[in-house]
């Protein structure tokens, strides 16, 4: 059958639907049930039910609610199953417990929201359930929920209806994806989970949960493009912010040791498996430490993550069974290309450097410097390798404008970078703290913005201010939150993390 014919089959179908729901509001508004009241207090959950009951304690009488997701109805008595945030659990209701109110729930749906008051019991078939003794409509679905329908075409082949195994209408209606799809609720609750066990590690460590400013007159902290807005009091331009680091460290400046955040950032940039317009990072800075030290605080925190998710350090990966035991790898970004690919970049001028890319087939812009190419290449050839956790270190001073030159190799910067599973979840500096070599570094910089390079950073002077009343050494760390709970949570795509991902607009 045609794909378009099945869609208006299920759209004519649905408008029948949501008709019939409509009437059964007006029939049971007419019987003087109000489909949405104000409260019902509840005392139980469908977890906590099911893991306590005994069969031989004394009555438990409860209070749950939540969304009818089956029902089965039998005349003078009927079942249907009661979905809340914790589960589903099986409510048993009859006519002579209920009187009237049990003719009204011939005009109930899958999908409207119930409270039900009533003792638990074990049915025949051994099924934990709710013997009703009170049953109140807290709200009338209008809409009915997607459910797997079957229906025989006229050649006789059976044709399935599922519209939410479309994934792009599942994180348009998301709301509808968590209702129907348990496991994507569950991907959720770990990922708070995963935000809670963050903030108890770094607070452990006494460092100070701040706010800086998401609307900036001055972007900066990574190389990326804005978004950018204009505010009519002050009659400025202003960018949502890219990073938090310029203020974090602003921070350092004013005397904080150690202060981290957790906050929305906004690229106005492509979009793929790992990249999300508006995404979550956590960015932390410590006074008087190291780019070294801070490879260590990060094993032990993302291992402290994954043993209180996974109660263990090791998360399978499709074939792959990613340990995060500490120690990790360590890798110099040199290194690593010449490991994987038997070439030596160091030294090699632009012309060279274009040449090595051309070779392995790999596209450049030609706006972009050495660092980029050198990024380029890596990112192609190296990354995908990257598979159990890896800090790959001292990247091109080029590539870091606000990372301290290494204190023994030439031309390199104290950096790192966390990848695991081909993909990378953190970078950290050795951050600069002169503030003469920062001024040359966002020269540099605005001369890449001249060449066309719109991702380069700009010329910060209140940034400048700052450390020219000094900084003391600082290492500064990145973590990007999302891609963190993707692979803590086995999902593939950013927009499985994100409650609400970013979308083009609706036809």
């Amino acid at each position: 059958m045609d794909k378009e014919l099945q869609s208006q089959e299920y759209h004519e179908e649905l408008n029948e639907l949501m008709k019939r729901r409509r009437e059964e509001l007006d029939h049971l508004r007419t019987a003087g049930v109000n489909p949405y009241p104000y409260e019902f207090q509840r005392n139980s959950s469908a977890k906590e039910i099911l893991a306590n009951f005994k069969d031989d304690a004394p009555q438990w009488v409860v209070a749950v609610a939540g969304r009818i997701m089956s029902m089965r109805r039998m005349g003078k008595a009927s079942f249907c199953h009661v979905l809340d945030m914790t589960g589903r659990i099986q409510v048993y209701l009859k006519k002579d417990d209920l009187g009237e109110p049990y003719d009204h729930f011939k005009l109930l749906d899958i999908g409207d929201i119930i409270g039900v008051e009533g003792y638990v019991f074990r049915t025949k078939t051994g099924e934990i359930s709710i013997h009703a003794q009170r049953y109140v409509l807290l709200s009338k679905s209008l809409r009915p929920l997607p459910v797997v329908k079957e229906k025989v075409d006229e050649q006789g082949n059976k044709v399935t209806f599922d519209p939410f195994s479309d994934k792009e209408l599942r994180y348009r209606q998301r709301y509808v994806d968590l209702i129907v799809n348990p496991a994507v609720r569950e991907t959720f609750i770990k990922r708070t989970s995963i935000l809670r066990s963050m903030r108890k590690f770094l607070d452990e460590k006494n460092f100070l949960e701040v706010e800086t400013p998401a609307l900036q007159p001055m972007y900066g902290g990574a190389s990326a493009r804005p978004f950018e807005t204009h505010h009519n009091a002050l009659d400025i331009p202003l960018y949502l912010r890219i990073a938090d680091e310029l203020y974090l460290k602003r921070l350092i400046v004013g005397g904080f040791d150690g202060v981290y955040e957790i906050s929305k950032d906004f690229r106005n940039e492509g979009m793929d498996r790992t990249h999300n317009p508006e995404f979550t990072m956590m960015e932390l800075y410590v006074a008087y430490q190291d780019y070294q030290w801070m490879m260590e605080l990060v094993e032990q925190m993302i291992h402290s993550i994954a043993v209180a998710l996974n109660d263990g350090p090791k998360v399978k990966l499709g074939e792959n069974e990613i340990d995060f035991t500490p120690p990790w790898k360590r890798m110099t970004m040199f290194g690593s290309i010449e490991h994987y690919t038997g070439k030596k970049l160091r030294g090699m001028n632009e012309s060279d450097l274009r040449a090595v890319a051309k070779e392995f087939h790999i596209d450049l812009d030609p706006k972009i410097g050495t660092g980029k190419i050198i990024d380029e290449i890596f990112s192609v050839k190296v990354q995908p390798h990257l598979i159990q956790p890896t800090f790959i270190m001292d990247y091109p001073v080029e590539l870091s404008p606000l990372a301290k030159k290494h204190r023994t190799e030439e031309g390199l910067v104290e950096r790192f970078e966390g990848f695991v599973n081909g993909q990378e979840i953190c970078n950290a500096f050795s951050e600069l703290n002169d503030p003469l070599d920062q001024r040359a570094r966002f020269e540099e910089q605005v001369k890449l913005r001249e060449r066309g390079d719109d991702e380069a950073q700009t010329m910060d002077d209140d940034f400048l201010r700052a450390l020219e009343y000094g900084m003391p050494p600082t290492a500064g760390l990145g973590i990007g939150v999302d891609r963190l709970v993707m692979l803590l949570t086995q999902q593939e795509h950013i927009r499985d993390v994100i409650f609400f991902p970013q979308m083009r607009p609706e036809k």
